[in-house]
């Protein structure tokens, strides 16, 4: 990574600049994930709960909370990425909906997005961010590094959990299919 961009951990003195991040991209191909906040994972609450107001509320009470965990990549002090990972215990969508191995295992963090900026993508920061995650987790002690990519061919905007390619490229190993995604895992210890 060029010595340009610097990684820093989402906390609760960067949450600005997290916000700012999602209030400044331009989503193209989806304009409804401007109300997100990446905060989708966390969220299992009635439709008419999922507004921008009440997401970007959340994310920051989260983040207060530490419950929100991820990465931010700045460029010239302006984010440019964002990769939303944790344990996955605080992943309340994953818990709910996706079929999970050891759903209870308290030392498996999970990767749920990773959103670049347009015009920032295909330098390498995805991974860049990945090794940044592994060693913060091994350093943390977690024991396993878990991901869900798509098995569907998607444009770039659509890729935000990862492909299948760039885990596997990194030692990533399936561990179960589904009809629409797989399960992907990689030993950190």
């Amino acid at each position: 990574m060029s010595p340009d961009f610097i990684i820093k951990p989402l906390l609760a003195d960067n949450l600005e600049d997290f916000l700012s991040f999602f209030e400044s991209v331009e989503f193209k191909e989806h304009t409804h994930w401007s109300l997100c906040y990446c905060y989708s994972f966390h969220f299992t609450g009635p439709v008419e709960q999922w507004n921008k107001e009440t997401n970007r509320s959340s994310v920051s009470d989260l983040t207060q909370a530490g419950k929100m965990t991820g990465y931010l990549v700045y460029h010239n002090e302006i984010p440019v990425g964002w990769c939303n990972v944790n344990n996955r215990l605080n992943f309340q969508r994953l818990l709910k909906y996706y079929e999970l191995i050891e759903p209870d295992h308290k030392h498996v963090c999970s990767i749920v997005c990773f959103l670049i900026h347009p015009d920032y993508r295909r330098r390498g920061i995805t991974q860049q961010i990945l090794n940044r995650i592994e060693t913060d987790c091994h350093s943390r002690g977690d024991r396993i590094l878990e991901a869900y990519p798509t098995k569907r061919s998607l444009s770039c905007e659509n890729q935000y959990m990862g492909t299948m390619e760039f885990y596997r490229k990194n030692g990533f190993d399936i561990v179960k299919e589904f009809e629409d995604y797989y399960l992907v895992r990689k030993s950190i210890q």
